[in-house]
């Protein structure tokens, strides 16, 4: 008798764990965060880390990073980022891979592709998006980026375009598709063509609440869904301000939207019974890269981690329903933390001195050139926005080799742009930029111990974060493809033709 009611606790132990098993694996989050730092690979979470413990530690016995939002989370995982065309992929491959789970060719959105007979690799079918697949399931839908909202990252997520460079045709698939919810941050770029109908007018017909001021943004509402939120304030290209200026202008008193704030804003218009996805991209961080401006880089990534903090905070009142996944598409510009003058030596916290990113500092440029300004007048405003400066015996002190650079670097700055002459060297020292601009970046990178190999994308593989619920699904190494299947998965979607 003894026996049998043993074996009966034990049978019901067994079948009470069981059901407890599949009760968790049947567990799915009912609130997805898809946060994409573009350009955002381990050197750039890196620096940040360093630049803040440098500045949050100064009297520091020894090197203490500080943490981001998301660097102490205990999933993470290691992606590849290489596509069809290139071990150095670009933003609309590498998206797609992570938002339809395929390989496909650089500058392309959302088509599989195919080896023709000839040998030529034809694009196919559009594949479908996750996207789609969570408004299947009844969730709301969100899309946020900090550059123009029709760019690469953010199109993969409601589009699919042969070509990333048809801004228009991507826009109008925002506003007359079925997916989106929510589309905010920068502006629609390029979405007036010809005799065909402007972003207002298509966005009015199809029912959009167009949200582009301050108290717009202050009284938002899932009532008004879909709701298009351009930031009222705009900078280069329909993008959002670099984080360095807008803090910049936020001290001198100006009132300028955040990344952060923009995601807050989604979050008050998906927010359902249903759950939703939101994808929230930092694409200024890759812009940055793009320049080689070390510090605009790394404002821009505390931004993105700002923004991930407000899904934080939103998981708080939401315990056991959520899933945030952070990472990046590719790594940017090739980042080094390490040069060669400053061996085994950094001084992040000189990059405290710059409060200009590259993008205004060419505007100050442009005017000086049209002032006819000296050399002394550039040196003047280097050492405003910069901190480098003649003084002897600072720790921001040019060298004469330094000084050098700068005066060859804005002799070609005062020239007009279609009388300069430009060579390879001029290609490798500038890389198409405004020359003043990346001579004064090229050299508080330096003298902070950070440098770069490139100004395009790399090959590096990117780090995944993830936290909440089925988080430990990205853990490990795998291809970028596997992070629409690892987060279909998560979700409990299945994969349809």
């Amino acid at each position: 008798m003894k026996k049998a009611i043993s074996l009966l606790l034990a049978l019901v132990l067994t079948l009470a764990c069981t059901a407890a098993f599949a009760d968790d694996m049947a567990k799915t989050p009912k609130y997805v965060f898809m946060f994409i730092g573009d350009g955002m690979g381990s050197p750039q979470v890196t620096a940040t880390q360093y630049y803040l413990g440098a500045i949050e530690n100064p009297d520091a016995a020894v090197p203490t990073p500080a943490q981001l939002s998301f660097t102490e989370w205990k999933n993470v995982g290691l992606m590849t980022t290489y596509d069809a065309t290139s071990f150095n992929p670009d933003s609309a491959s590498t998206a797609s891979a992570m938002a339809s789970g395929i390989k496909t060719l650089s500058g392309v959105v959302n088509y599989a592709f195919a080896k023709a007979a000839d040998g030529t690799l034809e694009l196919t079918e559009p594949s479908k998006l996750i996207t789609e697949y969570a408004k299947e399931s009844g969730m709301k839908v969100g899309v946020v980026s900090s550059v123009s909202l029709n760019h690469a990252t953010p199109a993969a997520y409601y589009s699919k375009q042969q070509s990333r460079n048809d801004y228009y045709l991507i826009g109008v698939q925002a506003l007359t598709g079925t997916t989106l919810d929510y589309l905010g941050g920068g502006n629609l770029h390029k979405m007036s063509v010809d005799d065909q109908p402007d972003t207002a007018a298509l966005a009015a017909d199809n029912g959009w609440t167009i949200v582009n001021t301050l108290d717009g943004f202050d009284t938002i509402s899932a009532d008004q869904a879909p709701v298009l939120a351009d930031n009222p304030d705009i900078a280069d290209s329909n993008a959002m301000a670099y984080e360095i200026d807008r803090i910049r202008r936020v001290g001198e008193g100006e009132d300028i939207l955040s990344l952060a704030d923009i995601t807050a804003a989604g979050i008050k218009v998906l927010d359902n019974d249903n759950g939703f996805f939101m994808m929230v991209e930092g694409g200024k961080i890759d812009w940055a890269g793009h320049a080689n401006d070390a510090a605009t880089s790394i404002y821009d990534t505390v931004a993105f981690s700002d923004a991930v903090q407000v899904a934080v905070d939103f998981a708080a009142m939401h315990p056991d329903e959520i899933l945030i996944i952070v990472t990046g598409d590719h790594e940017t510009g090739g980042m080094t933390i390490g040069f060669a003058t400053t061996a085994y030596d950094t001084h992040f916290d000189y990059l405290a001195n710059q409060t200009i990113s590259f993008q205004d500092f060419s505007g100050i440029v442009a005017t000086m050139r049209d002032n006819g300004a000296s050399f002394e007048d550039a040196l003047a405003e280097i050492e405003t926005y910069y901190g480098l400066t003649t003084t002897p015996d600072m720790a921001l002190t040019l060298t004469d080799a330094e000084l050098a650079s700068l005066q060859a670097a804005f002799d070609l700055s005062m020239t007009p742009a279609a009388d300069r002459q430009i060579g390879d060297q001029e290609k490798y020292l500038y890389g198409g930029y405004e020359p003043l601009s990346m001579a004064v970046s090229h050299i508080i990178n330096n003298k902070a111990g950070l440098s770069y190999t490139s100004y395009s994308h790399t090959g590096l593989q990117i780090p995944v974060y993830a936290w909440g619920v089925n988080a430990d699904m990205f853990n490990g190494m795998y291809d970028n493809t596997d992070l629409f299947s690892k987060t279909m998965a998560a979700m409990g979607l299945t994969v349809t033709e």
